[in-house]
């Protein structure tokens, strides 16, 4: 279905995101966080899962990082190795600079006959030390046989200040790139401004839209606000102001959240974009991931009416 719905440009689709377990986690530990997530998903009518290839980002920034970076297992191994039961697609982020150029070859090989559904993300910054870059991975996607059926990073906090973001999305489908997922999305008129410039290329040139899926969270905290914020999610001071003053900060950016899927998806339909969503918890707070559990939900409910 998941592929059905990308390769028909079909809006809905609906994917909740995660992070791996840390590595220093006991392997009784991860047996027991992939047990608590093969629960959770197995119970929501979703198109597919999405696990997250978390790097190291302090090249990108230099404020302090709100939470300590630590290592989290390969997403294609603990998928793999730990959440077998989860029947639903998976879709993987691959940090591709972690890779040689022959060991991303022998990657790619490794697929075919296995459809697989990847997203390629490079480097967090200029200054990172990577074994392939983003452009050489999609030559390689390209002229090595697999299986894989591509996706890519769409930021519309980069469109705010390049005005660019649209080109990208064109250049990445060209590359072939069949879909997008967005980050964390709390910026409803930075996304719709992307909506409206790849609209308007892709209909001057002839161009099909691709689906777009957008991420969102819901924001439990000031410090998950401080880390959004430090991720680079941009949220508009009138709305970080009200979050932060409100009687209950969790459910104003659940509701926040809601808004922000109605908007998008009323524009996505209007203009004939393929619009989905996915659901994401920053944090490991218990009451956070329950509130992306009941977020999903409402959406999935909202999407069938």
């Amino acid at each position: 279905m998941l592929l059905d719905k990308i390769t028909n440009r079909k809006s809905g689709i609906l994917t909740y995101g995660f992070t791996p377990p840390k590595e220093s986690n006991t392997t009784e530990k991860i047996h027991d966080i992939a047990r608590n997530q093969i629960e959770r998903i197995n119970s929501l009518d979703i198109d597919a899962v999405v696990l997250y290839d978390i790097q190291d980002e302090k090249d990108r920034i230099a404020d302090e990082r709100p939470f300590p970076f630590l290592p989290t297992l390969d997403p294609e191994t603990y998928s793999r190795d730990y959440l077998g039961q989860i029947t639903k697609p998976k879709i993987i982020y691959r940090c591709v600079g972690k890779y040689t150029p022959e060991s991303f070859d022998r990657y790619l090989e490794s697929t075919q006959g296995q459809p697989t559904f990847n997203v390629f993300v490079g480097a967090a910054s200029k200054q990172q030390q990577v074994g392939v870059k983003l452009t050489d991975a999609y030559e390689h996607y390209q002229a090595v046989p697999n299986s894989i059926t591509l996706g890519g990073v769409a930021i519309p906090e980069r469109h705010i200040s390049g005005g660019d973001e649209h080109l990208r999305l064109v250049n990445k489908a060209e590359k072939g790139c069949s879909f997008f997922v967005s980050q964390a999305v709390y910026n409803a008129d930075a996304s719709r401004n992307l909506l409206s410039e790849y609209y308007h290329y892709c209909r001057t040139h002839g161009l099909e839209t691709r689906p777009i899926i957008f991420t969102l969270a819901p924001c439990g905290s000031a410090k998950t606000l401080e880390f959004m914020k430090w991720l680079g999610i941009s949220v508009p001071r009138w709305l970080e102001n009200d979050l932060l003053h409100s009687e209950n900060i969790l459910d104003y950016s659940i509701q926040s959240c809601l808004d922000i899927f109605e908007s998008l998806y009323r524009y996505g339909t209007e203009k004939n974009i393929p619009v989905g969503f996915n659901i994401e918890s920053l944090s490991i707070r218990k009451a956070e991931i329950e509130a992306s559990v009941e977020l999903i939900k409402e959406i999935k409910k909202r999407l069938a009416e």
